[in-house]
């Protein structure tokens, strides 16, 4: 079974429609990235995964579940065993790096402070931050901003992560960091992944499948070598290389 199926999924915002029968899956440790215009859906698709969002029409499958028929408990059960990486990093500027990172665990969690700090600590040096807990956003690079964030995903221990434009505001070389943290990570933890990505060399380096989408659906997908290396005119388009 499929850690995250979508089966003909449509989506429309009044007149607009964003998403128009997608369907794709996920397996089990496998890592999911998805590219496409600006503006054609691929945040709202981590939003349908998240529950932030119900489709009009078809199913949202995580871990087993059909989330838009879950209860809010449930819900908040599920995106328990879920990590999200927000594409500005979503930090609280007035609260420390240690603090960030143990938000999700000091909220509607029952952990001992014990606990929490040895959690934190040891995402903490997952994503090479060790002495940076009491520093405050403010006072961090961008880099270092995107790795809180990762850590703050990280530090529930879950079996999906959802990544945002993981590599938005940062300068190539820290985009290359960030994107190679992350697949490392997921080399390590063995978690189910998808990320939104207009990033060729992010998607190079992070996926196992990569997906182009646009109109609601996606165009072509499978391993990032071969779609990078589509003759269709509009993946070619996309990617900046049109055929003549």
């Amino acid at each position: 079974m499929a850690t995250i199926e979508l089966r003909d999924v449509h989506k429309s915002f009044g007149a607009q429609k964003v998403l128009e029968g997608l369907s794709f899956s996920v397996e089990q440790g496998q890592s999911l990235v998805l590219m496409g215009p600006s503006g054609s859906g691929k945040s709202v698709i981590l939003k349908h995964l998240i529950g932030l969002l119900k489709p009009d029409h078809g199913e949202v499958e995580v871990m087993g579940k059909s989330v838009p028929e879950l209860s809010g408990h449930e819900l908040s059960l599920l995106r328990k065993d879920m990590g999200y990486l927000f594409q500005h990093s979503a930090l609280l500027n007035w609260m420390s790096v240690f603090d960030n990172v143990a938000l999700p665990l000091r909220e509607g969690r029952d952990c001992a402070e014990s606990e929490i700090r040895e959690r934190v600590q040891k995402v903490l040096a997952l994503v090479m931050l060790e002495g940076a807990e009491l520093k405050l956003p403010e006072q961090l690079s961008g880099g270092m901003q995107k790795r809180v964030g990762l850590a703050r995903a990280l530090v529930t221990e879950p079996k999906v992560i959802l990544y945002d434009e993981p590599e938005a505001g940062l300068d190539p070389e820290m985009s290359a960091s960030i994107s190679a943290t992350i697949r490392r990570l997921q080399e390590e933890l063995g978690t189910t992944s998808v990320t939104v990505t207009h990033s060729t060399s992010c998607a190079k380096t992070v996926g196992d499948l990569l997906a182009v989408f646009e109109k609601g659906r996606i165009i072509v997908s499978g391993p990032p070598a071969e779609v990078l290396a589509s003759e269709l005119p509009r993946v070619r388009e996309f990617l900046g290389t049109p055929i003549d």
